[in-house]
């Protein structure tokens, strides 16, 4: 009977942190896998970014006029509860701290990337040779070319944008199925990273207690998201009662909870929405899919709190702009995460390469996502359904939840 991936890369956790513990002399020979995992990561980084944006911009912008309206009205809202998200998790991130007190060991310490001015970084947006940011993994260029080429595709004769269209979708596929073959080997890759991670560690219960305290501060910041943000808007916003929406989407969300995916819910979801709350089919089957693609709240709180908890640990004082970089790094990339192969460990990487942090950094937060990963995909799924509320409320449309 062959494991699950979560399982596995649990094991790998609990053998490589016991390992790094009692034999950390070892620590040398099996670092390499580590090196190869996360140089592996940075291969995923351009190719993820660049063909994810096309796509999609591409795809949203080719619908239909009223689609096109709904469609970005939609995406409107979405990005707005991502917001909130994100804002919840860096206040509550610098409040609490959960990553100082850690002390790493020397060897597995490593400088932030070379250090640019706000100038340079801007400047540095538009490349001057896209090629060359390619090969060097600069996001935010890649970002911009993305966006660029999506916006224009739908523009060009139906013959070239088609082919187009194929073309950067093939691609988007294709990088999703290396990106399975490498998540395969996750891990042995984490095995090795925590194992580095943890050789030589001076403090392990000071570790030990840290990490709960990062996982107290991503189930604070879910819970206030999901229990507090989300029905405030619905009440004050759109005149909906929060407390009957949330008993109707008890199924799905329950759903969401045990499988840990939104896509496993997605059914019980469409229902709920559609036969419980009164929502139009129409409004039903456009927002309730695409937030399943596009909208991730939960996960774009986690991705925030986890990489400031890695700067944190490592020592790293991170700048008002870094982590302005961070927030917006994780709203994009929380966007563009459906369908990716263990989303939360590749959008991590993308996020930590954005403000040159250390990706061996992943080793500390990998062990306790599996719990977070229900957690926060229940924050996903009933942001999903606050949004469809709100966009048929703007429709016109009269709900059983009404006021």
């Amino acid at each position: 009977m062959k494991l699950k991936l979560h399982w596995q890369i649990l094991i790998a956790l609990i053998f490589g942190g016991t390992a790094g513990v009692l034999f950390p002399q070892g620590t040398p020979y099996v670092s390499w896998l580590g090196d190869m995992f996360i140089n592996a990561l940075n291969m995923l980084i351009a190719p993820i970014i660049f063909f994810s944006i096309v796509s999609g911009i591409a795809g949203i912008l080719d619908s239909g006029e009223n689609l096109k309206a709904l469609g970005l009205k939609t995406i409107g809202l979405y990005v707005l509860t991502m917001i909130i998200a994100i804002a919840t998790g860096l206040i509550l991130v610098q409040l609490i701290q959960p990553g100082r007190g850690i002390v790493m060991p020397e060897h597995v310490v490593q400088p932030s990337a070379e250090y640019r001015t706000v100038r340079e970084i801007v400047t540095g947006i538009v490349p001057k040779n896209f090629f060359d940011a390619l090969s060097k993994n600069y996001t935010l260029p890649i970002i911009l070319i993305g966006f660029l080429v999506g916006l224009n595709i739908p523009k060009l004769s139906p013959e070239r944008k088609n082919a187009l269209t194929h073309l950067f979708q093939g691609g988007f596929e294709l990088t999703m199925r290396i990106t399975k073959q490498i998540i395969i080997l996750s891990p042995l890759g984490i095995f090795a990273i925590v194992m580095k991670q943890f050789s030589g560690t001076q403090d392990f219960l000071q570790l030990v207690e840290n990490m709960l305290k990062y996982v107290l501060t991503v189930t604070i910041g879910l819970a206030i998201h999901t229990f507090v943000w989300l029905p405030l808007l619905l009440r004050f916003g759109f005149r909906v009662h929060p407390w009957r929406h949330f008993r109707n989407m008890s199924t799905p969300l329950l759903t969401a909870f045990a499988t840990a995916s939104s896509g496993a819910a997605l059914p019980a979801t469409l229902y709920a929405v559609e036969h419980k709350d009164g929502i139009s089919p129409k409004v039903t089957n456009f927002t309730i899919p695409l937030g399943s693609t596009i909208n991730m709240d939960g996960a774009a709180l986690l991705e925030c709190v986890a990489v400031i908890f890695i700067a944190q640990a490592y020592g790293i004082d991170l700048t008002f702009f870094q982590t302005f970089l961070i927030a917006l790094t994780s709203l994009i990339c929380a966007i563009g995460a459906a369908g990716i192969p263990m989303a939360a460990l590749v959008m991590m990487s993308l996020i930590l390469n954005v403000v040159g942090l250390p990706l061996e950094g992943i080793g500390l937060v990998v062990g306790v996502d599996r719990i977070l990963d229900m957690m926060r995909t229940v924050a996903n799924v009933y942001g999903d359904t606050c949004v469809a509320v709100m966009v048929a409320k703007t429709e016109g449309e009269k709900l059983p939840i009404d006021l």
